[in-house]
């Protein structure tokens, strides 16, 4: 691990042998449960820098904190073969980041595909699932959500600086997001783009729109209500975005029929996905994962 100011990068090989990459907040508290940190589907580990530090540095309990890249995110290796960025695969790496630092159990925060991810960790290895935040996602995804997030990809704007960048994220995302204020976009803007050579990029593999492109919105999604109803005797908390397009309210009301537990946040003015560092959300979370650990 090469050290930073607030927090570590952990390289590890995935079981294909891919270089991946994962940050680590915070020291391993052998008193409390460690946070892992699962982004979206374009997304990366910097979409959690802020939460990260709050539970790891600001909050009542101090927890180790690990938000991961995927394959072909951030500074995780591209994948040459488009077919292995999938779920499956992709829980398959975060089972082996989480070998590689030692982690067998903790609590998971999952961010649109990071909660699908959470899903099918519940399949492969529960044991390791002690509490559960999903962030605007559930077992049924909207139809008209995923094909918003189609149309988005295959016509993202291409920005020359990081002005036009802000400036372009707002116009696409600012009727579902209208509270936020300039910082919350800049923030995050930092987390989606890179400067390279070429210029400021979005910075994941593009090969990854093909797999969201290639999706017939004419058939039926695939509910994951098997998967979820395994989760039903681990602590859970749903966020949702009262604008969100993708967790539907109804689909929510049935998640708590099914985990008669379940607590829930609605984040008024936002859409999907809520970012999980404004307004009260950090101190929720926080205060949930306590509350789950004793």
């Amino acid at each position: 691990m090469s050290s930073t100011e607030v927090f570590s990068d952990c390289f590890y090989s995935a079981p294909d042998g891919l270089r991946l990459h994962a940050r680590v907040y915070g020291e391993a508290n052998s008193g409390h449960w460690p946070v892992v940190c699962l982004p979206g589907l374009t997304r990366n580990a910097r979409d959690f820098h802020e939460l990260a530090l709050y539970l790891s540095t600001r909050s009542p309990v101090a927890r180790q904190v690990v938000a991961f890249d995927y394959r072909g995110r951030g500074q995780s290796a591209h994948d040459p073969d488009v077919s292995h960025y999938n779920v499956g695969v992709e829980a398959g790496d975060i089972l082996a980041g989480l070998a590689a630092l030692g982690i067998e159990e903790a609590a998971f925060i999952g961010t649109s595909r990071g909660g699908l991810i959470i899903h099918v960790l519940g399949a492969l290895r529960p044991a390791a699932l002690k509490a559960i935040v999903l962030n605007d996602i559930g077992p049924v995804i909207a139809p008209a959500g995923l094909a918003h997030i189609q149309s988005y990809l295959e016509r993202a704007p291409k920005p020359r600086t990081f002005t036009e960048a802000v400036d372009a994220q707002r116009s696409v995302h600012g009727k579902d997001f209208p509270m936020l204020t300039d910082a919350d976009w800049t923030r995050m803007v930092s987390a989606l783009y890179r400067d390279t050579d070429q210029g400021l990029l979005p910075d994941f593999d593009p090969k990854l729109v093909d797999t969201v492109a290639n999706i017939d919105l004419s058939q039926p999604l695939p509910a994951l209500w098997p998967q979820f109803e395994a989760l039903a005797a681990i602590p859970l908390l749903t966020i949702r975005g009262a604008n969100s397009r993708v967790l539907s309210a109804d689909t929510m009301r049935q998640m708590r029929e099914h985990h008669t537990a379940m607590e829930t946040i609605t984040v008024d003015s936002q859409g999907h996905a809520p970012f999980l560092e404004t307004g009260n959300l950090p101190a929720d979370i926080a205060a949930f994962l306590d509350r789950a650990e004793r």
